[in-house]
């Protein structure tokens, strides 16, 4: 399967499983071009939680996979004037659309033409001048698609929308949501970095992952930890540029589009973290936050209601500080 979704800098913690009796599970494989790992404690003896788990998954893929051509987000981008969409598809454009409108444009899942172009999309990278930018400009925006009930209607043929920025969320979200459905209270849904968590961890405290330091590692292999977090009832997501990013002439092009622009963001913002009742939610701000850079983004972020953010940039010596909002502080734990 060709990689859906872009694997973002999150570091989870990992346990073990205690004797069977109420122990924890652990299920983990291959999904969206990347792994996910689920901790969680059964209520009972269930063996069709692992194989329900991949059937919502697989769904979701063939929902909005833009790698897959027969997805419904593919018949859309395909069409010249738009298609009916399934639910699944139309719960994450009404999520998009609000983001876009919270974020000014910031988030746009039209940015799929300028993302392919790039060479960060399901098409091979082109030939970037400023002409094909502008011309491809004309494609961009969420104004230019309309939902009215099942149907999703594109005022122009050439629009396209990129669901790598908002899907994975949404997978992390539609998994938790199948545990709770089967009556789990204790869980933590890792797909790609994207993180929800509920309840206790089997040593009966919030669960804890890390937060990565920005360092430019494609690979992934060098990592370290620039906070610890304690989650629980909440969904985590982050946005950054340091994995996701190709080198042509000296010059270092990241995978983020602004959507004003055409181009790839170029700020002092290295990673946003993002955390909101909803994955979904959360990876779509992250990415609306790496488009609007720090003081931008704290400003959108403190007027939403059950956001917070937690941000790593560059100040003027060009040293790595940290900024974050009253509320994500609240789960930072102290050493």
């Amino acid at each position: 399967m060709k990689q859906l979704f872009v694997f973002l800098s999150l570091i989870v913690f990992l346990v073990g499983c205690q004797p069977k009796n109420y122990s924890y599970l652990k299920l983990q494989g291959e999904i969206f071009g990347t792994y996910y790992h689920v901790i969680y404690q059964p209520v009972q003896d269930n063996d069709q939680i692992d194989e329900g788990l991949l059937l919502k998954l697989q769904e979701v893929n063939t929902s909005l996979s833009t790698y897959d051509k027969q997805s419904v987000i593919s018949q859309f981008n395909n069409s010249d004037t738009g298609c009916v969409i399934d639910p699944l598809m139309k719960e994450v454009v009404v999520s998009g659309l609000e983001v876009f409108k919270n974020s000014n444009g910031a988030f746009d899942m039209t940015v799929g033409p300028l993302v392919n172009a790039w060479g960060f999309g399901f098409k091979e990278k082109e030939n970037m001048t400023d002409v094909l930018v502008d011309s491809l400009m004309q494609f961009v925006g969420m104004e230019h698609i309309h939902l009215n009930g099942n149907v999703l209607a594109k005022e122009k043929p050439g629009i396209m929308l990129a669901s790598g920025a908002i899907a994975k969320g949404f997978g992390v979200d539609v998994a938790a949501d199948f545990l709770i459905s089967q009556g789990v209270q204790n869980y933590m849904v890792e797909i790609g970095g994207e993180i929800r968590a509920q309840g206790i961890n089997h040593k009966g405290t919030p669960w804890r992952v890390g937060i990565d330091k920005p360092i430019d590692d494609r690979a992934a292999m060098n990592r370290e930890l620039q906070d610890v977090l304690s989650l629980s009832h909440i969904g985590l997501a982050t946005s950054g540029n340091y994995r996701n990013f190709y080198i042509k002439d000296g010059k270092k092009y990241a995978h983020t589009i602004d959507p004003k622009s055409g181009y790839p963001v170029q700020h002092s913002l290295l990673s946003a973290s993002i955390i909101a009742p909803k994955c979904m939610v959360a990876d779509a701000y992250a990415t609306a936050c790496m488009v609007l850079g720090l003081e931008q983004s704290l400003e959108m972020i403190e007027q939403l209601d059950g956001v917070e953010g937690y941000f790593i940039y560059v100040d003027e010596e060009g040293q790595n500080k940290v900024n974050y909002t009253d509320g994500f502080a609240k789960i930072i734990v102290k050493p």
